[in-house]
């Protein structure tokens, strides 16, 4: 209807190195069709796609160790 006002926007947050995080409630549509739902207030969206609970993140990315160059090889 023309006179309905405009739905309201979703907020989505952009963190570096992990999720996404979508005010809810959201529906995500996987890639095989299959819908995804979940009526919190907020949920991390994985990007990753380490989590064993995909689509919601699980924090998997933190686990991820990045190994520098070894203490006192003498190089």
């Amino acid at each position: 209807m023309p006179n309905d006002p405009a739905p309201r926007a979703r907020r989505v947050r952009m963190e570096r190195g992990g999720p996404a995080v979508v005010e809810g409630p959201v529906e995500v549509v996987l890639e095989d069709g299959t819908l995804a739902r979940s009526d919190r207030f907020a949920v991390a969206l994985c990007t990753c796609r380490r989590s064993r609970t995909y689509p919601w993140c699980d924090t998997s990315h933190r686990r991820r160790v990045s190994r520098g160059p070894a203490e006192g090889d003498g190089s």
